[in-house]
């Protein structure tokens, strides 16, 4: 009885460590799959606080949940199964779905630029929250269609991170995925939106003269940092976009076009010497932009032409 016992205690050790070890391959899947998707978390956090731009102080916030709830119901009750499907069952799909949703990155980022080079962008004589209920929400499913491209493309880069792992594994994988990074995204911004009433906090506060000319300082730059993460969302959606249509492209066989960027990239990393890692790095990535901003352009002018048709046939 009592060897028996012995042996039931031993199998369950085992058991314990076995399931120990499973939960460590986990974590350091999904850890190094975090990892490969940060340069779209980068891109996915410098678009989202356009979006609350206009709004009023009080807004901001709940503003920033509503995109958050909404990115985590995109990753976790929609890209996530039909990625986990499509892997198992039909993975040459993938790199199609993803370059309609590069396509889609590019042409917002185009739009945005036509907008401000026409002087289309809507001028506003209130805040965009006094418009009313409407607005936010006009806003809020604005960013949640952008967020679900973003979002995508970071589970499809996690996915391929950790293709070689069971089924069971991979979702579990890009749930911890999905969660860790909508956290991280929508708790960043939520701190980027909210740093100037920081800064007047510390400047009200009654401290030292150097806190106070701190909080001073954080609230005259929130206004010009918004404005650059502004300009850098834009850019980031013609990169991001740009690049997963030349490496989808490749993937596909239509090896030319990203083969040029490769090749300039590889030319500027041997000619730099110990900056060539960075400066191959930002070739790639302008020539990812400029990629991105020639289909966007030609995405956009087909969009104005369709109008303008509908417009005369009306």
């Amino acid at each position: 009885m009592a060897g028996g016992l012995v042996a039931l205690l031993d199998d369950i050790a085992v058991l314990a460590k076995l399931a120990a070890a499973s939960l460590d391959d986990v974590g350091a899947a999904a850890g190094r799959a975090s990892v490969k998707a940060a340069g779209v978390v980068v891109d996915d956090t410098a678009v989202t606080p356009r979006y609350v731009h206009g709004f009023t102080a009080d807004r901001e916030l709940p503003i920033i949940r509503r995109i958050a709830v909404g990115s985590l119901r995109n990753k976790i009750l929609v890209i996530l199964p039909v990625a986990m499907l499509l892997s198992q069952f039909v993975p040459w799909l993938l790199t199609p779905i993803l370059m309609l949703g590069g396509t889609y990155l590019c042409y917002e980022g185009a739009e945005k630029i036509w907008e401000k080079l026409a002087h289309h962008e809507a001028h506003h004589d209130q805040p965009a929250a006094a418009e009313g209920a409407e607005q936010e929400k006009t806003m809020v499913a604005g960013a949640i269609r952008t967020d679900f491209i973003l979002s995508a493309e970071i589970m499809v880069i996690a996915l391929n991170e950790v293709s070689e792992e069971p089924f069971v594994s991979r979702a579990i994988i890009l749930l911890v995925v999905a969660v860790l990074i909508t956290a991280l995204v929508y708790g960043v911004v939520a701190l980027i939106v909210k740093m100037d009433d920081i800064g007047l906090h510390l400047a009200e506060s009654g401290r030292s003269a150097a806190v106070q000319g701190l909080g001073r300082g954080l609230v005259t730059a929130m206004p010009k940092l918004l404005a650059v993460l502004s300009t850098v969302g834009i850019v980031a959606m013609l990169w991001v976009g740009g690049h997963i249509l030349l490496v989808g492209a490749d993937e596909l066989g239509w090896h030319g076009p990203y083969g040029v960027v490769h090749h300039l990239e590889e030319a500027v990393h041997d000619a730099t010497g110990a900056l060539g890692g960075v400066l191959g790095w930002l070739t790639n990535t302008l020539g990812s932009a400029v990629a991105g901003a020639v289909v966007g352009a030609v995405v956009v002018t087909v969009v104005l032409l369709v109008k303008r048709a509908r417009a005369g046939r009306s």
